[in-house]
C-alpha cells in the first residue's frame, strides 16, 4: 500500500479550473486500478493527492441538493460576484470563497483502508484537534456531516463543511473550513440544506480580525499526517 500523499497548495484558484485537475488526477489513479486489475505484471502502485485551495466567491450544489436552496438569481449572484455549479459530489448547497482553507484530498483509500464513513469521521476529526489547539472545542452532530459547535444547543453553529464523491475507492471533494471567511454570502443560502442552524468562522469565535491561515494549514497537515499514517511529499 502506498500511503505517501502529494501535497499541493494551489494558492488562489478558480473552482471550475480545481474541479477539472481534480478530475484529472481522479482519473488518473481509476485508471491505474483498472489496468492493474486487468493485467498479471507486477501492480503499479496508485497515487495520492491533496490539494489545499481557496477559491474565488462560488456556490455549489451536490448531486442530491435542491436548487431552491440557493437564495439568489443570476442577476443577484453576478452582482455579489459569485458564481454557481452543480457537481457530483454528495451533500447539498455549500459556499467556497476567500478566508476559507478548502481541501480535496484524492485518495486510493485501498493504500489506507477501505471504509467511507471512517474516512469522512477523520477527515471530521482533523479539524476537531485543529480546533482544540486554537482554543476551541468542536464536535459532530448526528447524521449531519462536517464539524459543528455547540452541538445539542440553539447555538449550534457549523464551521467546517464536507462534501465527498468516491469511486472504485477513490475519493475526491472534500472540506471547506472557514478560517477567515465573510459569514455574509451564507446568507444566500440554506447552507447544506439545513433550516435554522447558524454558521461561523475561527476568526470569530476567537474575537480576532484574522487568524493566520498558514499556520492553520500547517496544523491541519500535522493532523492529517498522523490520522491517516500518512507521508507527505509537497510539490
Amino acid at each position: 500500500m502506498n500511503k505517501n500523499i502529494i501535497f499541493e497548495d494551489l494558492g488562489v484558484k478558480d473552482y471550475k479550473d480545481t474541479w477539472d485537475y481534480q478530475e484529472t488526477l481522479f482519473k488518473a489513479i481509476v485508471d491505474t486500478k483498472v489496468r492493474n486489475r486487468r493485467t498479471e505484471a507486477e501492480e503499479v502502485p496508485t497515487k495520492n493527492h491533496l490539494l489545499f485551495v481557496e477559491h474565488p466567491h462560488v456556490y455549489t450544489l451536490g448531486k442530491s441538493g435542491d436548487v431552491n436552496n440557493l437564495l439568489l438569481n443570476e442577476k443577484q449572484l453576478e452582482d455579489k460576484g459569485a458564481v454557481f455549479y452543480k457537481i457530483n459530489r454528495g451533500g447539498d448547497i455549500t459556499y467556497h470563497g476567500p478566508g476559507q482553507v478548502v481541501g480535496y484530498p484524492i485518495l486510493d483509500l485501498e493504500n489506507f483502508f477501505t471504509d467511507i464513513h471512517k474516512y469522512l469521521r477523520l477527515l471530521e476529526e482533523m479539524v476537531i484537534l485543529t480546533l482544540a489547539e486554537y482554543g476551541v472545542k468542536a464536535g459532530r452532530s448526528d447524521g449531519e456531516t462536517g464539524v459543528w459547535l455547540d452541538v445539542g444547543t440553539p447555538f449550534a453553529r457549523k464551521i467546517c463543511a464536507m462534501g465527498v464523491r468516491a469511486s472504485r475507492w477513490v475519493t475526491m471533494h472534500g472540506f471547506a473550513f472557514n478560517v477567515n471567511a465573510d459569514l455574509g454570502y451564507f446568507d444566500n443560502i440554506i447552507p447544506c440544506g439545513i433550516k435554522g442552524k447558524a454558521v461561523t468562522s475561527l476568526n470569530v469565535e476567537l474575537g480576532v480580525e484574522t487568524v493566520n491561515v498558514e499556520a492553520v494549514k500547517a496544523t491541519l497537515l500535522s493532523h492529517f499526517k498522523i490520522l491517516f499514517e500518512a507521508a507527505f511529499t509537497s510539490v
